[in-house]
């Protein structure tokens, strides 16, 4: 079948292009001949939101970016391997700070010492407002996004949109949320760094597929998407 063959050719093209890229040298004026991932022109640092998150990402504070990572490697081992709930990690938590606060304001009394003052943990009166806030905007951009995509009229943008949610949700059906929040956690904070040092080679090896994958969207358009009628689709707007 065409479709098949076109298929397979991708797929083979897509080896010999990462062959490719891994055997060019680091050092070659591969900027030069290449366009910047997603048409980057500043550093990556810079893309990342410069200051000290993309300190993190990049590992530019290796102890912190570090820390980061195995607590949220031991906040997945928590939920996942030792299957501990969420209710009872609060209150373990609960238990062993009141523990700790207990022994600091009795033990000096028993050493015979003047009693020390135990610091408190108060969180910030709009800590929880700006997170609803933080969390209500992304959420109604993303939500604005897939509406636009929904009743703009470009059929092949669509196509995308929901090709796309139906790759997440077989992703989601694999594995559960947390799992995938730690994947893309994980995913921030190696992924940059690896880009930052392989640079080059990333750019022509993206630059590269991309015009094969243009080649092979342009076959399927003119086999099948450009036979489909484009414009406004949906429902009317009755008043």
């Amino acid at each position: 079948m065409p479709e098949k063959n076109i298929v397979e050719e991708a797929i083979g093209d897509l080896v010999d292009n990462f062959t490719e890229a891994v055997q060019k040298n680091k050092h070659d004026t591969v900027a030069s001949r290449f366009n910047r991932l997603f048409g980057r022109e500043k550093p990556i640092h810079h893309v990342l939101g410069g200051g000290r998150s993309a300190d993190v990402l990049l590992w530019r504070n290796k102890k912190i970016s570090a820390s980061f990572l195995m607590g949220a490697t031991a906040i997945w081992v928590l939920f996942e391997w030792i299957n501990l709930h969420f209710l009872s990690l609060v209150c373990y938590g609960l238990l062993l700070g009141m523990i700790a606060q207990f022994v600091w304001c009795n033990a000096s009394g028993f050493l015979n010492r003047s009693q020390s003052r135990v610091p408190r943990l108060v969180l910030p009166k709009d800590f929880f407002a700006d997170v609803g806030v933080t969390i209500g905007t992304e959420v109604n951009r993303g939500l604005l996004f897939l509406q636009d995509l929904s009743c703009r009229g470009n059929l092949k943008q669509f196509l995308m949109a929901v090709f796309g949610l139906w790759v997440a949700a077989i992703i989601g059906s694999c594995c559960n949320f947390l799992t995938v929040l730690y994947i893309g956690f994980v995913g921030a904070h190696t992924m940059p760094l690896l880009y930052e040092r392989y640079e080059d080679e990333v750019d022509g090896f993206v630059d590269s597929l991309l015009m094969k994958f243009h080649s092979h969207y342009k076959k399927i358009d003119s086999g099948f998407l450009s036979r489909i009628p484009s414009g406004k689709f949906g429902f009317k707007k009755h008043d």
